[in-house]
């Protein structure tokens, strides 16, 4: 609450530290055995805390301890989602990890033992990208300049490179997992058991070949899934050429009221120019009704007709277009006038345009391969829209998905374009390079997208260019225009996607997607949005997942098929691949088993160490058919996202080993994950598909969807920026603890954090700082009074009211933040935690009870208060640790140390604290939330008046609207009199003769309900006189007449303020008025006068490095306020500065000169 010296404990202005014997940091266990007082930290550096700590754990095994100490318990199963170690951690990691580690740590304390296995994500394009780059070559050199053996090994090196770095900064950032066991995704272990869950899906039928249009990226040179295309930042806004082409048509095709002298042209508008060349057809609607124009081309200004959807003419002839009603007005247009005319002549039905021909639109693209005569004429399909463009979709079958499906349902179906190409295999005219095919002539050989050019080395133009220059001079191009669009680029090479006829193996998600939908909704999902919206949405609608990629590095496709493509064999196993090897042998296929030295059935990590599963290996295994055939694998890998949706069985290599972690139950569902938001289309939705297509059941009941780490300006982190954080500088500089603290109570964990460094640095300053400061308060009077907590626990009655309000207050806490823990809330948790530490314990508990610590006998009072303010610090300590692990057992072995409490060696290995409902008390706990209400408002009045709070005020007044108000204020009137430093306080049960109350209306809440009525509920709430105002208070609501119907007008709905008075400054805040007499005597002045001396002297004491008990004599000049004030107010002074006598003195030798207020005088300070 606000006041002057917020969250900061008095005991500063002594700050003396009393030297002890030093207590060696290492060996607590003995220290647990022998109290040897309080430890006491001249400062707090939270890096150096969290390095001690983690030496401790170390030597001491406690993170190991936290899971065997937990055995026979009811396991909490947790999943870690791999990183890929070929790139260094950032500081979104600390984030995402921070997060995992929370709820281990909260469910260890809730006694679950908690394994959690670390694991490594070793396959896929991240991989192989930065190898090619640092090999400096491309896919295309693989298996020639440089074998497939040697490029995987230079992979596998690669992928682990970082390992090291990683594994620092999970232990710099207290992160608990098992990183000397990791789950490897390249080990032969794993790839077994992926192979294993595969062939499941294959026996289930849900695995199928099929030639498809898929998302291709020529950059890295394979196909890529749907989900992999919806990865967050995928689509991008471009700025790209687009065209309106002219198709001609074909006139004895034409509907004769469609036939004329002046050929007619179909417009088809187009954001992919490159595909043009490409087209086999005119996509129309059918119920959509087309007209025919007739104006000029506004690039070879010759006479044209052209058809398009009536509803979009005015888009395609806006601008430097004119409308015109004759054809006379028509005729007369030259090619100098700024406006081309145009004029409507005809109307058709989409219906009546199907089966129109036309020539092909790029001259240098051959014919298909098959049925040419039924390619270039127009067709219907259900997706043509009139939104935008012309009501007419160019149609290319190669490259796009609804082109292809359209194409092939037409009757005839319409062919694509295809070439041979050197080997006589058909192909689109764009290589899987992403280059033109070079039998298109002047385009062969170039890129479709400039962005598939070395750095530096893209054309000026690119090829959408050079074709609207082409089509502009045939005649051909309408329009030609720049057009900013959505269009997808590879989650891992940042180049845009193509869509390209693939060979592909796919997963059959759709025929399980249903099932999918159903088990989601028995995940309880952090924040639920994501799980009903983001992710529910994606598997509503979820398409079967292609599993072909056209690399290297990864888990191969355990299938082998004959060359026609009639046998299949799907391989699960190694001891089915060895039987099948063995046939293939005896069939003559084969000439010796390459895992001859494999011992089937030996689950010894030696044994499978003896075999590589990988590609450069499995591709030279040829297996024998059913019928005797030879059989060649599948040359593609599996999608790595496959990979990481297997890991809750191939890490422990099911079914092969540990059937009863999966079968029983025991490792399986994982109770809990956590993840970041992109993951919703990554490895949340591979975990949960793989555990519904293979299992029937979710592969996770709990999830945490964490959202981005940005900079403090919202802006993504990059290198390239030069805003990155970098996170071991960070944790070096502030510590982890207040890195996790500040990054898990700035924002939820599924909202994007705007990540500050400065942000950091405020919470090590308030919340640790004052938690450090409390501790220290605490130390040094227990060293003092020599309290290590031996004597029996003083019950809870027989302790001090402010004892036991604070244990009310403590006990609400324990409530609310494990509740808070338990519904994966850790955002709410660690700010309930941070508002008791800074204002109910520090800032008022300690505050307002530090006499009872420095002041009297060690009696019972004060042995309460040591004992309450202990029992806070302890359980504080255990509510912390999931989010602040090092600092936590800091503060738990310094206070079990000195008093043997606490059998467990750290703070992670102790057990929850439950919350005493018999220690709760909600009225004590109200009448402070009163005291503290009412002070926050008295003192914010001293600050806005400059009145400090050393200068006493002699009333202030408070109204109350009801007997239980009055008691609970009556109850605490002693504490707000001295925490505001004012003589007396009056309570007012009719305030009306001495407040004069004004009411707002609360528009946020009143406009949604009145509308329109708005205008009347005000001027009747205006009218309400100060009996009406009174009764809303007291009661809450009170009804009004409105137009004739009765209304309830409730406090929310309004805001009553009293306006200041003469001599009074006024204010109000939760329903509670207080008015303040802010006039001065000369008593009081005087009065405030001792007090800022009694502050000066106790600064000079502490910097003159006098300890608490040292009484001293006084020197200082003299000084006509102060003169007065001493006389009147001498014992008090002497009294709280242990002063035993006082001289005043013309002059004070070696006295230290200071001034307030209106005084100034030199003061010198001797032991007495």
């Amino acid at each position: 609450m606000g006041c002057e010296k917020s969250n900061f404990i008095y005991f500063l202005e002594l700050n003396v530290i009393i030297k002890y014997k030093c207590i060696k940091f290492l060996n607590f266990a003995t220290l647990h055995t022998f109290p040897m007082g309080f430890k006491e930290h001249k400062q707090l550096k939270l890096s150096a805390v969290s390095q001690e700590i983690l030496s401790y754990w170390e030597e001491a095994s406690i993170f190991e301890k936290s899971i065997t100490s937990r055995e026979g318990q009811t396991p909490f199963v947790f999943y870690e989602g791999p990183p890929s170690a070929n790139g260094m951690p950032g500081i979104h990691h600390v984030m995402a990890r921070a997060i995992k580690d929370i709820f281990c740590r909260y469910k260890t304390q809730k006694g679950f033992q908690v394994k959690r296995k670390a694991g490594w994500d070793t396959h896929g394009l991240p991989v192989e990208l930065g190898v090619e780059k640092e090999l400096g070559i491309t896919k295309d050199a693989i298996g020639k300049t440089i074998s497939i053996e040697a490029y995987n090994e230079a992979c596998k090196n690669a992928v682990m490179r970082y390992t090291d770095v990683w594994n620092r900064l999970t232990k710099e950032m207290g992160y608990w997992v098992d990183i000397e066991d990791p789950y490897v995704t390249y080990k032969s272990k794993y790839i077994e058991s992926v192979w294993w869950l595969l062939k499941q899906i294959y026996n289930k039928e849900l695995l199928y070949k099929g030639y498809t249009i898929q998302p291709y990226s020529p950059k890295a040179g394979t196909g890529l899934s749907s989900h992999e295309l919806n990865q967050p930042g995928t689509y991008q806004n471009v700025t790209d050429t687009t065209i309106t082409a002219q198709f001609q048509t074909i006139k004895e095709s034409l509907p004769s009221t469609l036939q004329a002298e002046t050929d007619l042209y179909i417009l088809a508008w187009t954001t992919t120019p490159w595909t043009l060349p490409s087209n086999t057809a005119l996509t129309v609607g059918k119920k959509i009704n087309y007209v025919v124009v007739e104006t000029y081309n506004q690039y070879t200004h010759l006479p044209i007709r052209v058809l398009l959807a009536q509803a979009l003419v005015g888009k395609q002839f806006s601008g430097k277009y004119l409308a015109v009603e004759s054809k006379e007005e028509l005729l007369a247009y030259s090619a100098n006038e700024k406006k081309i005319p145009y004029l409507i002549t005809n109307e058709i039905l989409g219906d009546d345009l199907v089966g129109i021909l036309y020539e092909q639109l790029w001259e240098d693209a051959p014919l298909p391969l098959t049925n040419p005569q039924d390619a270039f004429r127009v067709i219907s399909g259900d997706f043509v829209t009139i939104e935008d463009g012309t009501g007419i979709v160019h149609t290319a079958p190669t490259f796009g998905a609804d082109d292809a499906q359209v194409a092939k349902e037409a009757t005839p179906p319409i062919p694509p374009l295809l070439v041979l190409d050197q080997n006589g295999n058909e192909e689109p005219l764009v290589t899987l390079e992403g280059k033109f095919h070079d039998i298109l002539g002047d385009l062969g050989g170039k890129y479709v997208k400039n962005e598939y050019y070395r750095d530096g080395t893209a054309p000026e133009r690119s090829v959408d260019v050079e074709i609207a220059i082409r089509l502009k001079e045939e005649n051909r191009a309408f329009k030609v225009e720049k057009y900013v669009h959505s269009y997808p680029n590879c989650w891992r090479t940042d180049k845009p996607i193509l869509y390209y006829p693939l060979d592909s193996w796919f997963v059959k998600v759709s025929s399980e997607r249903e099932r999918m939908v159903e088990l989601n909704k028995q995940i309880n999902w952090k924040p639920k949005s994501t799980g009903e919206g983001r992710f529910g949405n994606w598997l509503a609608n979820a398409n079967d997942w292609n599993l072909s990629r056209s690399r290297f590095w990864g888990i191969p496709l355990p299938i082998w098929r004959t060359e026609d493509g009639q046998e299949t064999v799907l391989i699960g196993s190694m001891e089915e691949l060895c039987q099948e090897i063995e046939k293939a042998i005896a069939a003559g296929i084969m000439t010796e088993n390459p895992f001859a030295d494999f011992e089937v059935g030996n689950m010894s990590e030696e044994n499978y160490d003896l075999i590589d599963l990988h590609k450069n290996t499995v591709d030279k295994i040829n297996l024998c058919s059913p019928s005797g055939k030879p059989m060649n694998r599948e040359s593609d890998l599996i999608d790595v996202w496959f990979d990481s949706g297997s890991m809750p069985y191939a890490q422990w290599h099911y079914p092969f080993e540990n059937k009863e972690k999966i079968d029983s139950n025991e490792a399986f569902p994982a109770d809990y994950i956590a993840e970041g938001v992109d993951q919703t289309r990554g490895w949340f939705y591979t975990l949960h598909a793989i555990g519904t297509l293979v299992f029937d059941s979710v592969a996770y009941k709990n999830v945490v969807s964490n959202g981005l780490v940005l900079d403090k300006s919202g802006q993504k982190m990059s290198k390239r920026l030069g805003n990155a954080a970098d996170p071991f500088k960070t944790l070096e500089t502030y510590g982890p603890d207040a890195t996790r603290w500040y990054m898990i109570s700035n924002a939820n964990p599924w909202d994007n954090l705007k990540f500050d460094l400065d942000g950091i640095a405020e919470v090590s300053r308030k919340f640790f700082g004052t938690l450090q400061n409390t501790y220290a308060f605490f130390s040094l009077y227990a060293n003092i009074d020599s309290f290590t907590y031996k004597e029996e626990a003083i019950p809870l009655l027989k302790r001090n009211e402010m004892d036991q309000w604070i244990l009310s207050e403590l006990n609400k806490l324990i409530e609310t933040v494990d509740y808070a823990y338990s519904d994966y809330e850790p955002t709410r948790a660690t700010r309930a935690i941070s508002e008791f530490v800074q204002e109910i314990l520090s800032n008022w508990y300690v505050r307002l009870s530090r006499r009872r610590f420095w002041k009297g006998e060690y009696q019972e009072d004060k042995i309460s208060a040591y004992q309450t303010l202990f029992e806070c610090l302890l359980t504080i300590s255990k509510l912390m640790a999931p989010v602040a692990p090092f600092y936590a057992d800091r503060l738990y072995l310094d206070l079990c140390d000195a008093t043997g409490f606490g059998a467990e060696l750290s703070v992670h290995l102790t057990d929850f604290p439950l919350a005493d409902k018999n220690t709760r008390n909600t009225k004590m706990e109200e009448r402070m939330e009163k005291a503290r209400t009412i002070a926050s408002l008295a003192l914010s009045l001293r600050k806005k008046e400059q009145i400090k709070v050393r200068q006493p005020l002699q009333k202030i007044m408070i109204p109350v609207r009801n007997i239980a108000e009055k008691e609970a204020i009556q109850a605490v009137e002693e504490l707000i009199l001295s925490e505001i430093n004012v003589k007396e306080l009056e309570l007012l049960d009719d305030a009306s003769d001495v407040l004069v109350k004004e009411i707002k209306p609360n528009f946020k809440t009143l406009g949604p309900r009145f509308g329109k009525k708005m205008r009347f509920v005000l001027a009747a709430i205006q009218k309400l006189d100060e009996s009406q105002l009174k009764y809303l208070e007291a009661e809450e609501e009170i009804e009004l007449l409105i137009e004739g119907e009765k209304i309830t007008l409730s406090n929310a709905d309004v805001e009553i303020q009293s306006k200041d008075i003469e001599g009074w400054l006024v204010a109000n805040n939760n329903g509670i008025t207080v008015a303040l007499d802010i006039q001065l005597n000369e008593k009081l002045v005087e009065e405030g006068v001792a007090r800022e001396l009694i502050n000066r002297i106790q600064n000079l004491r502490k910097d003159a490095g006098f300890e608490v008990t040292d009484k001293i004599i006084l020197y200082l000049t003299p000084h006509n306020s102060l003169n007065a004030a001493l006389n009147n107010n001498l014992e008090y002074i002497k009294t709280e500065t242990l002063t035993q006598k006082i001289y005043i003195q013309d002059k004070v030798d070696q006295g230290v000169f200071i001034e307030f207020d209106e005084v100034s005088t030199s003061i010198l300070i001797k032991q007495y």
